[in-house]
């Protein structure tokens, strides 16, 4: 019986970690040994077929976003165009208010598509160009970036970062978009604060004073389209792509808080 138990457990496991229709089957002639396996297989065939379910309606919600993104960018571009036109005509200081406005929501809408698109590029299947990079060198130059956007906002950053390089086999442009979306975030929800602590093995903490989120929140912060209170200007994306690609290239990513303080870390 031990060894029906072994066997059982093992091809379970296994089961479980890999797309296969091959079932469970024992050498014991055991009759409630055999009628365990039984049971296990009926329900890892329902787990097989709620799992191609889910699968698939993934695939069709990836495609639909990569669909609606493309369908979106031509209309787009032509708004753009005939506004550009516009500029040069003689109007009134109501229309140009009226056209700033109309510009201001045509520039949301095209962040957002891109937005989108990068989600939809970020969960497909292409492969990541790995090769050796100075992690230091990426977070420094991803940080220099948003300068201009710290400066704005009033925010003076406190960065620790390794004087040696850390060399990693990454991609380096989804390495980039990783930094950049959640640099984004953390200006997005910060107090007027910023900290980045990056440590000789490739672990890196970017934190931020942010009163208006708490812990409900911001373990939801990964979660494709989920936005904080009613964002319209944001899909919902930002974080979840940087999770996929982390993840993609064998790193690990969290958020955390506690005293009224957001910390979101990424390794690799």
């Amino acid at each position: 019986m031990e060894k029906s138990v072994r066997e059982i457990m093992e091809a379970f496991a296994d089961r479980l970690k890999t797309d296969t229709n091959i079932l469970i089957d024992i050498s014991s002639r055991d009759k409630n040994m055999r009628e365990l396996a039984d049971r296990i297989n009926t329900e890892l065939r329902l787990l097989r077929k709620e799992r191609r379910c889910y699968q698939q309606g993934d695939q069709e919600l990836k495609d639909s976003v990569t669909n609606i993104s493309h369908d979106l960018r031509t209309p787009l571009t032509a708004i753009c165009g005939y506004l550009n036109l516009l500029k040069h005509e003689e109007k009134s200081a109501a229309v140009d208010e009226y056209l700033a406005q109309v510009q201001n929501r045509v520039d949301v809408m095209i962040s957002l598509t891109e937005e989108m698109f990068r989600y939809s590029i970020a969960a497909s299947s292409y492969e990541l160009k790995r090769e050796r990079i100075n992690v230091v060198s990426v977070l420094g130059e991803s940080l220099l970036s948003f300068y201009g956007m710290m400066q704005e906002k009033g925010i003076q950053p406190v960065i620790a970062m390794p004087e040696e390089p850390v060399w990693r086999m990454l991609d380096v442009s989804a390495l980039n978009r990783i930094f950049s979306n959640i640099i984004s975030n953390a200006l997005k929800h910060s107090d007027g604060d910023l900290f980045v602590d990056m440590k000789e093995n490739g672990t890196i903490t970017f934190s931020n004073t942010a009163q208006t989120l708490n812990s409900v929140i911001v373990g939801r912060l990964f979660e494709r389209f989920y936005t904080v209170g009613t964002n319209y200007y944001s899909t919902g994306l930002g974080l979840s792509i940087a999770k996929l690609l982390t993840e993609r290239m064998g790193g690990q990513i969290s958020a955390e808080y506690k005293g009224e303080m957001l910390y979101i870390t990424v390794q690799f």
